[in-house]
């Protein structure tokens, strides 16, 4: 067979192999497609053949097996012996002494937790360990209010919100918190510790760059790790190395060519310090680098402002100028539970994306309800919030710069909680761990108690720099907590005062030049 008859067959071969595609049902639009894609691209054609090919072959290579993996093959005796010796981590790291202490000498209260309340043991103390700031927890309105809702309600909703736990005393509590606020809506968590912990992820996410007070407690910083997003931080309530963080923020966005969402994350009143933010400065910067605000004000709700609607009437800020407005029912307004306010559209969002919104059992009526009644209370009777401001002077004369050899006060002036510190060069002249500053506090309060007043430590850990919270380490310094109320007389202020101030004097003088073994200075 000659050259040519073979090109005949070929030819004739080719033809056929043609005719017979194009009777397949959508051969002429593969091949006009095929012909159009030469034409403008023949590497594009070449790369998908190849692609065709390797996928033709993928699907008729024949399937292995993973069960066949090269291990080392241990003996029984072995594999016994690994046993004996493996010891599981366990799950709580066991109790330090001075939390052992701590725990055996604990009071338990009987009845309710009121200015003078009874213990387990049969004494009355005055109570200053209390968030009761304005005894509304005896107050009878409130109370007839509650039993009333109770009866009506029962004990909880036991189901989520939006699903069957919506009910209209939430609706009414998160109407009444917006009007107080002057915010346009307001959204009920069934748990103060989350709701900040679960706003936060639900607006910020991967990629966000969020902005944060090296002191923020550690519910916002749980909402921060789950955030995930790009964590800034800057140093505690200092607004020049705020500027310069957003400054840095903005430049190197800017440099990339990629604009994300951008949050500052602060609280009006500290937890960890009790000190107070600077609200008009920090909705300047805010205005100045476009960024939004996210505000805890679980400790400034209710205290502070001339009607106690926190840090935005103290400072006269317009609420709308912050963004979210987070804070606690669980406190001063003897409730329970935490809220947002906040635009329209910020509340709404937070309905079907807040974890602990959809995620959770709604608050119990009667709380919500308690809520509201709080809020009443406090708009028509103003005098509860100048006496307990007046007996918050009252303590913090007691325990003045001048009166005490041994504590500060950190707390800021209008702030019920107030916390006593170590002073800076008793600790660095004796040499004092953190450990031993607890150690003293925790005798402190035992001396108190002794004394017939009861007050607490600062119960907030060391907060370590984690992966997701880089360079965020922040020390929390040991501190007395004394918790200021109204329901008490300004005589029994005076006193409690000097109790306080009186263990001080003597754990310190006694305990630390004589008995604790610790370096002398």
């Amino acid at each position: 067979m000659d050259l040519q008859d073979l090109q005949t067959r070929l030819n004739l071969f080719l033809d056929h192999a043609a005719t017979t595609f194009q009777k397949v049902p959508g051969s002429a639009v593969l091949i006009r497609y095929v012909r159009s894609s030469y034409q403008n691209d023949p590497v594009r054609s070449a790369i998908e053949l190849v692609l065709v090919i390797f996928f033709i072959r993928y699907l008729l290579s024949p399937s292995y097996s993973t069960s066949k993996v090269n291990y080392v093959k241990l003996t029984e005796d072995e594999i016994d012996e690994l046993v004996e010796e493996w010891t599981p981590e366990p799950l709580v790291a066991p109790l330090t002494p001075l939390e052992e202490t701590s725990l055996e000498k604990l009071p338990i209260i009987v009845g309710p937790s009121g200015p003078k309340s009874k213990l387990s043991t049969g004494k009355t103390v005055t109570n200053l360990a209390s968030y009761n700031f304005y005894n509304l927890n005896a107050n009878e309105q409130i109370k007839e209010k509650a039993i009333a809702t109770l009866r009506t309600y029962g004990v909880g909703p036991c189901g989520p919100p939006q699903f069957y736990g919506t009910q209209d005393v939430h609706m009414k509590a998160e109407a009444d918190i917006a009007s107080y606020l002057g915010t346009e809506k307001c959204i009920v968590y069934a748990q103060a510790f989350s709701a900040i912990s679960s706003v936060i992820p639900a607006f910020c996410k991967r990629g966000d760059v969020i902005v944060a007070d090296r002191a923020v407690n550690y519910s916002i910083r749980r909402g921060l790790e789950i955030s995930r997003s790009n964590i800034r931080w800057y140093n505690h309530n200092d607004f020049e190395d705020l500027e310069q963080v957003m400054r840095g923020v903005v430049a190197e966005q800017k440099k990339k060519g990629k604009l994300t969402r951008r949050f500052i994350v602060t609280e009006g009143l500290f937890e960890t310090c009790g000190d107070m933010n600077n609200l008009p400065k920090l909705v300047e910067l805010k205005e100045k680098y476009k960024f939004r605000i996210i505000l805890d004000e679980t400790w400034s709700f209710g205290v502070l402002g001339r009607t106690g609607r926190g840090l935005t009437e103290h400072q006269n800020v317009d609420p709308t100028q912050i963004d979210m407005i987070v804070g606690s029912l669980a406190g001063p307004l003897c409730a329970g539970g935490g809220f947002c306010a906040g635009d329209g559209d910020v509340v709404e969002h937070q309905r079907i994306a807040a974890a602990a919104y959809t995620f959770s059992a709604a608050l119990p009526a009667m709380l919500a309800m308690t809520a509201s009644e709080s809020l009443n209370v406090l708009q028509s009777n103003p005098e509860i919030l100048a006496g307990c401001r007046e007996n918050v002077r009252l303590l913090r004369g007691q325990l003045a710069e001048g009166r005490s050899e041994w504590v500060v006060c950190t707390s800021a002036a209008e702030n019920p909680v107030q916390l006593l510190v170590l002073r800076e060069e008793v600790v660095r002249a004796r040499r004092l761990g953190l450990e031993d500053q607890e150690r003293l506090l925790q005798e402190c309060v035992d001396e108190a108690l002794a004394n017939g007043v009861l007050i607490t430590r600062l119960k907030g850990m060391s907060i370590s720099t984690h992966n997701s919270l880089k360079d965020g380490s922040w020390i929390v310094q040991p501190a007395l907590k004394v918790c200021v109320t109204s329901g008490l007389s300004k005589k029994d202020i005076e006193k409690a005062g000097q109790t306080i101030r009186h263990a001080i004097t003597k754990v310190m003088t006694k305990k630390v030049n004589n008995k604790l073994n610790l370096p002398a200075a």
